[in-house]
């Protein structure tokens, strides 16, 4: 994974720009600075505090300048000494207190052990860590006008941005710099970004491939140890040293970077748990208590080697995508908050501050998502169809190392298609073909290595 930039020079650059109420160039600010950090990283650094609406970005080209930005959230200068909570997120007072503890000293925090009595006091239906209130208004933000449709329609029509916006804000939480730009690019134009270490690039088309799985699979997707180790084999995908470890439970023990939190160690436990924890999940009546439920515990309970979060994020989205809510996508979560709220969870068993977090970047999400659908064109309904049709055609002619013609789309049709129908969709079959590279062929299930066999043969 890339350095870390350290957080005193985060603070220097923020303070550098806060003494500039006209704003600073990066060309100056970079002057300024140069000592603790390149220019590539100083550029990403920005990026991410623009994003974090902890600077404003004004002006074009080399004409870009940055000014800083108040809790009110108009750029002005920032007080020396208050940088350090800008770009956070508001916090009710249990998250605050939560929020200061975690953040003393390592070494003065007491070490604990995974608490198996903070499940058994949870009883599904019963037991709300939403109140009735916060779930009646998040029903009301994320309810788009014409739920009335097949499960998953809503995600369907926002894939395309969805696939960039989770990819690109859960990939960000675990310490990515892939813009928003280069994640664009690499997805729909199968680009990796210059500079950046491959297992980026890895992370950021795994997390493609699991959406995919959500979305287009959502009839089958569901809180069953299957769905859900089938996300982490995805998400983690060529990242792990133990290949084999992918999509089961953990053969050995962890432990939690900068926290005090032990996690179990024994298999046989862990999957227990784990089994447990999914069940008490498919009992949850609200769609909301249930995808907080998942974000709470599956992290805590670490049945993965590796990815345990990035599952949780995902997973966090299956009740969204099944009843046609607006999705979660993470997009403007300070990396800071997020985990803070997590460290609350591991070491308190606490969910206030990580529940201040959810509620603040659904209500983002729903703002951005249900403007973005009112933008789109109506959805293809014939390609709806044969969705399914099509994915497993176009597998056939690439696994069978086929030119895509009209008569191998004909010999590979894998369902009946009626015949006022045929000549329409091997048109989209050929179309698709025409924009088909390895780093989309993952839509239809083609691993890279197939897609690989296939060009080296027909083109």
């Amino acid at each position: 994974m890339p350095k870390k930039i350290p957080a005193e020079t985060d603070v220097r650059i923020l303070e550098e720009v806060g003494r500039h109420a006209e704003g600073i160039g990066m060309d100056s600010l970079h002057a300024r600075v140069e000592d603790a950090i390149s220019r590539r990283s100083l550029q990403r650094r920005l990026m991410g505090f623009v994003a974090e609406g902890r600077l404003v970005r004004e002006g074009k080209q080399r004409g870009v300048r940055y000014r800083a930005v108040t809790s009110s959230g108009e750029g002005a200068p920032v007080p020396l000494g208050g940088v350090a909570e800008e770009g956070y997120i508001p916090i009710s007072a249990a998250g605050k207190e939560i929020r200061d503890h975690v953040r003393r000293e390592r070494r003065i925090r007491t070490p604990v052990s995974y608490n198996q009595s903070f499940l058994e006091a949870y009883y599904p239906n019963e037991t709300f860590y939403l109140p009735a209130e916060l779930r009646s208004q998040l029903h009301t933000i994320g309810t788009p006008p014409d739920t009335a449709r097949p499960a998953g329609t809503f995600a369907r029509d926002i894939l395309s941005r969805l696939l960039i916006d989770l990819s690109w804000a859960s990939s960000r939480l675990e310490g990515n710099t892939y813009s928003r730009l280069d994640t664009e690019r690499l997805i729909e134009f199968g680009q990796a970004a210059e500079g950046k270490d491959s297992l980026e690039t890895q992370m950021i088309l795994n997390h493609k491939g699991a959406i995919e799985l959500l979305v287009n699979e959502v009839d089958l997707v569901d809180f069953t140890p299957y769905t859900i180790f089938s996300l982490h084999a995805l998400l983690s995908d060529g990242l792990l040293a133990d290949r084999s470890a992918g999509g089961r439970i953990r053969k050995r023990p962890v432990e939690i970077g900068g926290s005090v939190y032990l996690p179990i160690a024994l298999p046989q436990r862990l999957d227990e748990l784990f089994r447990i924890i999914l069940s008490m999940a498919q009992e949850i009546r609200d769609p909301f208590e249930q995808s907080f439920f998942v974000m709470v515990h599956l992290p805590y309970l670490q049945p993965f080697e590796d990815v345990n979060k990035r599952v949780s994020r995902l997973a966090a989205n299956i009740p969204f995508i099944r009843r046609n809510l607006c999705p979660l996508s993470f997009v403007d979560v300070p990396e800071r908050a997020y985990i803070d709220g997590m460290l609350g969870v591991y070491e308190l068993n606490r969910i206030e501050l990580l529940r201040d977090v959810f509620v603040w970047a659904y209500e983002r999400s729903c703002q951005h998502y249900l403007a973005v659908r009112r933008e789109l064109a109506p959805p293809d309904t014939f390609r709806l169809r044969y969705r399914r049709t099509l994915s497993e055609t176009i597998k056939a002619i690439i696994l069978q190392r086929q030119a895509p013609t009209q008569k191998a789309v004909m010999a590979a049709i894998t369902a009946k298609v009626p015949e006022e129908d045929c000549d329409k969709f091997v048109k989209l079959v050929l179309e698709e073909f025409e924009n088909l590279h390895e780093g989309n062929a993952i839509r239809f299930g083609i691993r890279p290595p197939e897609f690989t066999a296939w060009q080296k043969k027909v083109r």
